[in-house]
Parts: C-alpha cells; sequence; structure tokens
C-alpha cells in the first residue's frame, strides 16, 4: 500500500497515519502522469432498481506502480459499498482489477465480512463482482426521501445507542419529556431483551402526554423501510433469533402496543444530519457522530434524506498496510479504530494510561475526558491526535459528498477534549486543504441541541394522520 506522502500535520500518538485523502491525490497524480492511464467505473446495483456510478481513471496495466491500483479499486469499493450500498457492483476499464476485487470480496476473501453483509444479510441475495464494457454499465438511478421535519401534535422521539437509549415526548415541536435510560445491547443474545428495552423506552415518552399521534425513532445500523438489516448494536443474537425477532422488531413493536400510530425509524446518523439541518435552516449537511461506534448521515442540498447507508465506522480512512482493525469486520484503517470509544482506548494506552482490560470502553472515556479537564497532557495528545486524523478524514468526506455544513457530536467530542479535536481539524484544513476550509462550516451542537435535537428530529420523521 506505500505511496510516498507528505504530511504538514502528524498525529503526536500514530505518525505512521496515512490519510486516505492525501493517498488518493498522490494515485491520482500518478495517473495524470501517466499517457496510458485508462478510464475506469464502479457501478453498485440493488434490487429496488436503484444503481450508484463512480467514475474515475486508473493507471495502464503495465505501469510500474499498477499493483497500488488494486488498493485504489478495492478501498474505493470498500468505502462506496459503506456510503451508498449495492449487492451487485460492475467494474468497467480494467478486467484485472475486476478479477481481483471479485476475489477479495468472496466468502474466502480478505472481505468475507463485507460479502456476507452486502450479500445476504442486508439485500438478501447474493453478493456478485463482476467485469463489464462501459456500454453494459447502468445509468446512475439515485433516489431521495422527504422524510422528517413533521413537529405537530404529541409525538415520541427515541434513539437507541450502544450505552444509553434516549427517550422524548414533544407537543407541536415543543420537548416536554426527555431522558436517557443506561443499557448494555452490544452482546446480549435474549431478543426479548432488546424488544422489552425499546418498549420501555418509548412508553416512558407516552406517559407524559394525552395522546400520541405519531412515534420516530433512530437506530445505529442499517435500516430498510423500518426494517433492521444490520445493526452492532443486536450483534450479539443469533442469526436465526435475529431473523424471527430483531429484523420485523419495530414492526412488531407498533403492531402489538401501538397500532394505527404512525412509527418510522432511520438511521441514527440520518436523525443526526436531519436535526442539524432543522437546527442551521440549512442543508448539504453530513452529521459524524462520535460515540460507541462512528454514525454518519448526509441531508443533501435539496435537503432530502437519502436511502444511502452512510456508514462511516466501515469507511477507510487511513491507507497504511498495518492499520489497527475492528473487530469484528476484521479490516484495517476503517473509522470506528478512529472516531470512536474504541479510538480513545487505543490511543489511551498510547499515551500512558493503564486501564485494565476488563474496564468498559464508556469509563474509559470518562477517565480520559477527566483527565483533559485536570490538564493531563497524556489526555490532549488523544485529542490532539483525533483532531489530526479528523481533518484529513474531511478532505476524504468531502471527495464523496457535496459539503457545506459538518456536524460533529458524540460523547467522545463532550467538553474541552471535543474544542481541541475541531481545532486541530481546521488547523489541518487550513494548511493541507485551504479551499475546504473555507467552504465547509464545522459545527458542533449547541447545549439545546445535545439535549433535545436528535429527540425532535427522530419525533418529526413520520408524518401524522391527520396530514
Amino acid at each position: 500500500m506505500s505511496l510516498p506522502l507528505s504530511l504538514k500535520h502528524r498525529p503526536a500518538l500514530d505518525p505512521e497515519f496515512a490519510p486516505a485523502a492525501l493517498w488518493n491525490r498522490a494515485y491520482r497524480a500518478l495517473v495524470a502522469q501517466d499517457r496510458a492511464a485508462r478510464p475506469f467505473a464502479i457501478a453498485l446495483l440493488r434490487p429496488d432498481g436503484t444503481a450508484s456510478v463512480h467514475t474515475d481513471r486508473v493507471l495502464s496495466a503495465g505501469h510500474a506502480a499498477a499493483a497500488h491500483t488494486v488498493t485504489f479499486a478495492e478501498r474505493l469499493l470498500k468505502l462506496l459499498l459503506w456510503q451508498k450500498g449495492g449487492c451487485h457492483v460492475k467494474v468497467a476499464g480494467a478486467d484485472e482489477i475486476a478479477t481481483a476485487l471479485a476475489q477479495i470480496y468472496s466468502p474466502t476473501g480478505a472481505r468475507a465480512f463485507d460479502f456476507n453483509f452486502m450479500g445476504e444479510k442486508v439485500y438478501r441475495r447474493p453478493f456478485l463482482v463482476e467485469a463489464c464494457s462501459f456500454d453494459a454499465l447502468p445509468s446512475s438511478a439515485e433516489t431521495t426521501l422527504p422524510l422528517g421535519r413533521h413537529l405537530d401534535g404529541c409525538r415520541i422521539g427515541f434513539d437507541l445507542g450502544g450505552s444509553d437509549r434516549k427517550a422524548a415526548a414533544l407537543i407541536d415541536g415543543k420537548v416536554v419529556y426527555s431522558e436517557e435510560i443506561t443499557w448494555d445491547p452490544y452482546f446480549q443474545k435474549d431478543p426479548a431483551y432488546h424488544l422489552a428495552g425499546v418498549h420501555d423506552t418509548i412508553a416512558r415518552a407516552a406517559a407524559h402526554l394525552p395522546r400520541i399521534d405519531a412515534i420516530g425513532g433512530s437506530s445505529a445500523g442499517i435500516l430498510v423501510n423500518n426494517e433492521v438489516r444490520m445493526a452492532s448494536l443486536f450483534r450479539g443474537v443469533p442469526a436465526d433469533l435475529f431473523e424471527k425477532h430483531i429484523r420485523r422488531i419495530f414492526f412488531t413493536l407498533q403492531e402489538k402496543y401501538w397500532p394505527g400510530v404512525p412509527f418510522e425509524v432511520a438511521n441514527d446518523g440520518e436523525v443526526t444530519a436531519l436535526a442539524g439541518s432543522m437546527s442551521m435552516n440549512d442543508n448539504a449537511v453530513l452529521g459524524v457522530s462520535m460515540g460507541t461506534s462512528q454514525a454518519g448521515g448526509y441531508v443533501t442540498p435539496a435537503g432530502t434524506i437519502t436511502p444511502w447507508f452512510n456508514e462511516l465506522a466501515f469507511v477507510p480512512v487511513d491507507y497504511r498496510a498495518n492499520a489497527p482493525r475492528d473487530e469484528w469486520s476484521g479490516d484495517g484503517g476503517c473509522g470506528v479504530q478512529y472516531f470512536s470509544q474504541q479510538g480513545i482506548a487505543r490511543l489511551a494506552a498510547r499515551a500512558g494510561f493503564n486501564f485494565p482490560a476488563s474496564m468498559p470502553l464508556p469509563e474509559q472515556l470518562v477517565a480520559v475526558q477527566d483527565a483533559m479537564k485536570a490538564g493531563d497532557a497524556r489526555a490532549r495528545s488523544i485529542y490532539d491526535t483525533v483532531g489530526v486524523y479528523f481533518g484529513y478524514t474531511i478532505a476524504h468526506y468531502a471527495d464523496n459528498y457535496q459539503l457545506r455544513n459538518l456536524l460533529v457530536l458524540g460523547r467522545v467530542t463532550s467538553g474541552e477534549g471535543g474544542n481541541l479535536i475541531l481545532s486541530r481539524a481546521t488547523e489541518v484544513l487550513r494548511d493541507e486543504f485551504p479551499q475546504l476550509a473555507d467552504s465547509i462550516r464545522l459545527r458542533t451542537p449547541d447545549e439545546k441541541d445535545k439535549r433535545h435535537g436528535q429527540a425532535i428530529a427522530a419525533a418529526s420523521l413520520p408524518a401524522s394522520k391527520k396530514k
């Protein structure tokens, strides 16, 4: 994977970091100098007839650095899969690259996790990578959803995270009740634990309303038409019980407890971006939440939500060969190891914190935050490192999203550490990508948004019966 990269800022605790944005820039510089460079395209097709097509250029097959093309194409495909989703991949312009990708994304390849999830688990059909001609490529056919922004009547909003559940009750857009309830869903095998937990969340809010006109929620994971297709929250549930009880958990809740009430659930990243758009009264928003994992969501320049996955936790941000690996997917260099509690714990060990192996990640994060408050230089080096990571990663996101606003939130960004993350990211943008520094506004939620923004946006998802 090695390409010579010149970083103006190096992460203090991770100097070997190879930013995706700079790696791609270096590769494309080689392509620009290659007179025999080839047009190249990757198309992602989905069962609903939609398709996403990415066009680019790659080195000629005989170029001295042609081995880098496999890395370029594989990391690009990984990004596109977790940004937009797809189970049928067509590759045009480089048949040998298509062959390599088909082997990598196979039941026995390095990306067997992605093969299984993007195939049978998410789209319920075999995952396929194949070469094709440019003439055989589909036309890009994307859809958007005018979801949310309904605030009339008595509404419930809920948000399911890895360490807590949030509940809120609203009357005509005004929050009359909100609460955070601790839970530990990751390795719970019994679906009843999850069903009871989500019901309890909604019921707590319902007790504060005279009637229920609509229920909206946000949840970590991939949801399609209210069905849970993939979510780390339910990773402990055996596959057969997942299919029987979890995939349609929100339908079960509606039918059993709230029949006839409009009920809509979206990915927590999408709701985060929607909350930011509503708060800022602007669009072209990418929401990035750094918490138990890393969540992402996107509001288009037109103000709509996409049906894309925007699962930034699985998007590659570091292209070095020995990048930290995600224990779930087995892949290296993906966002979850840089912008979540896991990332803080990983860097804490490098900074000299000797936390017991049995200490839960949320407690490690709190300990680092307390150390930051106390002026501990070790804690400062952690947040400084994350800020450098983030500055380069924003540029990578900007290559793939139309951005005017970047909303940053989550437990990792709380307090002085969060301020340092944003200030260092801003420095990186100004020194490495000055055009982006001038065109993208970074912001964090104000106190009102932190307390209620997500709940309000979630509650606004369904239209009430009256509408």
